[in-house]
């Protein structure tokens, strides 16, 4: 199954902090946090392990974590919160992992995750 890749940026440069979409065939997007919001159905939550271990043993950040899905809306800003408790982590200088709900979310599924700025929910 071909998914769209969405991940949030930190690379210095013109895209630093925003969303870098890679959809099927290797088109890329950036957009920024502050104008959109992504709603993405059917959702896998990926992670490189060995790279996120060594980051949160102190080496640098590089790639590691990503969401595949298999349909993504881009849509204006949305002004709703959403609920602390449906939000979904990951940094690595933390945890070397996803986090949900103080689980490991690594490998999980959720049927659609959106973005409020430069962070991410699952909706039920």
């Amino acid at each position: 199954m071909v998914r769209t890749k969405v991940r949030f940026n930190l690379a210095r440069g013109k895209n630093y902090k925003k969303w870098k979409i890679t959809y099927p065939g290797g088109i890329t997007e950036y957009l920024d946090p502050s104008e959109v919001t992504l709603v993405m159905s059917k959702c896998k939550l990926n992670n490189n392990r060995k790279v996120a271990e060594k980051i949160f043993g102190g080496k640098s950040k590089e790639v590691c974590a990503w969401v595949l899905c298999e349909y993504l809306v881009i849509t204006d800003k949305e002004q709703t919160p959403m609920e602390e408790s449906q939000r979904l982590r990951f940094n690595p200088r933390v945890k070397p992992n996803w986090d949900f709900k103080n689980v490991n979310a690594d490998g999980k599924e959720y049927r659609c995750i959106e973005s409020r700025g430069s962070r991410l929910y699952v909706n039920y």
